[in-house]
């Protein structure tokens, strides 16, 4: 709706809706541009701020509708700037949604020469009594995991200091077990769940994106009153780049639980019945998931089964 290079973005609301609600969410990229800019890469980011944005609002059962994005630096060149908003238009194609505006900021004297920061702000929309908020998470509830790609758009400073510092490696080098390079391991873009998640919505009690903070900082925050959540660490494999990361930076399992996703890009909290269409639903967009817990009753926290 409008024109290009209006004052302000529009977007219409989808017709049919009864009581539709916006869902609004901001976000960046962190240090994971740090990484971009050695590699001379700028569409990745891009497409990691939109799938980033994507994940956090359907945790709310919301769909995109529009995104808005904002490139600060100093010193960027056009086909940066192009990249980086190349990424960013990909993410929205792939989800159908509006690029409907944003602003690109030259700020010498603030920004060192070249360097530049990265943030988005996007918009969905739900049907109010379809929101997603936690309030149905009962005991007996399933907790479904959703594999990640890598470290998604968390954890850079520590991984960089461990990879360039204390390993001292290059980006063409091999990264530890994982098999790729370190540029295509830290750059591995941000997984979006919308495909893997939307056919079975309905079927959800609350669903958790794993960003900082890790599993528990993240789970935590749909869990109601009452209700515990117990996640067995030993349900899944840790991915080859987490266990480098640990062992090359001698990092405690504590830790690694605090910064990393450790291979989980979303929880699913489900009854029992709704597991395996909530698993086709996944494998048909290929994406990997195994049940990784339980809802018990008790205080409201995340604990991990074994240490």
């Amino acid at each position: 709706v409008g024109q290009v290079g209006g004052f302000g973005g529009m977007v219409r609301i989808p017709d049919g809706m009864r009581r539709p609600t916006l869902v609004l969410s901001t976000d960046g990229v962190g240090t994971k541009v740090l990484v971009a800019l050695q590699a001379g890469r700028f569409d990745t980011v891009g497409e990691d701020l939109v799938n980033h944005g994507v994940n956090d609002i359907l945790a709310h059962g919301a769909a995109p509708i529009a995104f808005m994005d904002y490139i600060a630096g100093s010193g960027l060149g056009v086909e940066q700037i192009a990249g980086i908003v190349e990424g960013i238009a990909r993410g929205c194609r792939a989800h159908g949604m509006a690029l409907a505006g944003g602003e690109t900021a030259q700020m010498p004297g603030l920004y060192q020469p070249g360097t530049y920061d990265l943030a988005g702000t996007i918009i969905g929309i739900v049907e109010e009594d379809a929101a997603l908020h936690g309030e149905r998470i009962a005991p007996g509830d399933v907790l479904l995991g959703y594999a990640s790609t890598g470290l998604h758009t968390n954890g850079y400073t520590l991984a960089r200091r461990i990879v360039f510092e204390r390993m001292g490696l290059g980006l063409e080098a091999q990264l530890g077990g994982t098999g790729r390079t370190v540029a295509a391991a830290l750059l591995a873009v941000h997984r979006s769940y919308f495909r893997s998640v939307t056919p079975v919505l309905p079927r959800l009690h609350g669903l958790a994106h794993i960003t900082g903070g890790g599993i528990a900082g993240n789970l935590v925050r749909i869990l109601p009153l009452g209700s515990e959540a117990v996640v067995d660490p030993e349900s899944w494999e840790v991915p080859p780049l987490f266990l480098t990361l640990q062992r090359a930076g001698e990092v405690s399992t504590e830790e690694m639980r605090e910064v990393f996703n450790l291979g989980v890009g979303l929880i699913a909290v489900l009854p029992p019945e709704a597991v395996p269409a909530a698993q086709a639903a996944a494998a048909a967009d290929g994406v990997a998931t195994w049940p990784m817990g339980e809802i018990r009753r008790g205080q409201r926290a995340v604990r991990f089964a074994h240490p």
